[in-house]
């Protein structure tokens, strides 16, 4: 028989057997749980890293089905109606709402160009509207067509960001195929506006301008100080051009004035001043009518683009006067986009 010491030294032994086998398993369970762990804290930073899960949609992103933010251009009320006695499309250009921040500042400085298509021969714009994204515009133009004509043609209102120093953006347009609208009764509706094609109309070239006026000297300043992209003229590709400068009233011309001639450029750097005596009490009723011409020694000198610059002008040429006289005795600059001669003219005859 086994010995008492013995037994009890086996017992001991077996039990320090089975003491460490459960240290081993505790060890490696505890290894296996760490190690779970740390892959799981991975995946997360990873998660977070990428932005991306599977069930969760990346943070700053929106799915394909919901419309993105920066496709939304704002929307334009505007009323049609013809007047079949006249034969007269009018057009009333009410609001706009929810319209995109173009500025710095978030705002825009919206305006309302509209014309007709194919022809485009007679264009429109509404006052500017300064620091606003919800626009009252409420203006009315009118388009002579005939009825049998009016089918053909296609209503396009494009709101535009005015920029004193650059050219205006797009914001967005609202076409409307004629033929689908009924006459027989005045329409009034909201319209999404959508991506503005650019204008396929030739673009003449711009104009830099300041104005300066004082009351108190009844004087009226202008600076011609450059153009820039002017429309070739000549057989080589460039032109000569130079600016004539009519104060007009009631469409009779009062004064005239004329930049020197700049030699073979589009794009040519003035500077010249020029002054008009014009009363406090007269200054609401004139007008400066700035024409840019192609000098020609033989024949005679083209136009190549013109300007009506007054408190009854319209679009950008009304604001800049408008904030000419805002700040009396402070030369005001500002670009503009030259007009068709005939454009121009047409508005000189309407505001006799």
């Amino acid at each position: 028989s086994v010995p008492w010491w013995g037994a009890a030294a086996l017992c001991t032994l077996a039990l320090c057997v089975l003491l460490s086998c459960g240290l081993c398993v505790w060890r490696k369970c505890c290894s296996r749980k760490k190690k779970g762990e740390d892959k799981e804290k991975r995946s997360d930073k990873k998660k977070k890293t990428d932005g991306r899960g599977l069930d969760d949609e990346p943070e700053g992103e929106m799915s394909d089905l919901e419309p993105r933010e920066e496709d939304q251009l704002g929307r334009l009320h505007f009323a049609l109606d013809y007047n079949f006695t006249d034969n007269m499309l009018v057009v009333g250009i009410i609001e706009a709402a929810q319209l995109p921040a173009m500025d710095v500042g978030g705002s825009s400085d919206p305006y309302v160009k509209v014309f007709l298509l194919p022809d485009k021969k007679k264009k429109f714009e509404t006052k500017v509207h300064r620091k606003t994204l919800e626009p009252n515009f409420n203006e009315t133009f009118t388009f002579k067509v005939p009825y049998s004509e009016l089918g053909g043609k296609t209503l396009v209102m494009t709101v535009y960001d005015f920029d004193r120093f650059s050219k205006h953006d797009a914001i967005g347009a609202v076409k409307i195929p004629m033929s689908s609208v009924d006459f027989s009764q005045s329409l009034q509706e909201w319209r999404d506006l959508q991506k503005a094609e650019k204008e396929e109309s030739e673009r003449l070239g711009d104009v830099c301008l300041s104005l300066r006026f004082v009351p108190t000297a009844g004087k009226l300043t202008v600076v011609v100080l450059e153009a820039k992209n002017l429309k070739k003229m000549d057989v080589g590709g460039l032109s000569d051009p130079y600016v004539k400068i009519h104060l007009m009233q009631n469409g009779k011309r009062l004064k005239k004035k004329k930049t020197t001639i700049k030699k073979n450029t589009l794009n040519p750097y003035y500077n010249e001043s020029f002054s008009f005596e014009v009363s406090c009490e007269q200054i609401d009723k004139v007008q400066l009518a700035i024409t840019v011409l192609d000098y020609d020694k033989i024949g005679k000198n083209d136009a190549i683009g013109k300007l009506l610059l007054g408190s009854n002008s319209t679009g950008t040429e009304q604001r800049h006067w408008s904030d000419m006289l805002a700040n009396p005795r402070r030369p005001v600059a500002q670009w503009h986009s030259l007009k068709s001669e005939e454009e121009v003219n047409a508005l000189i005859t309407k505001n006799k």
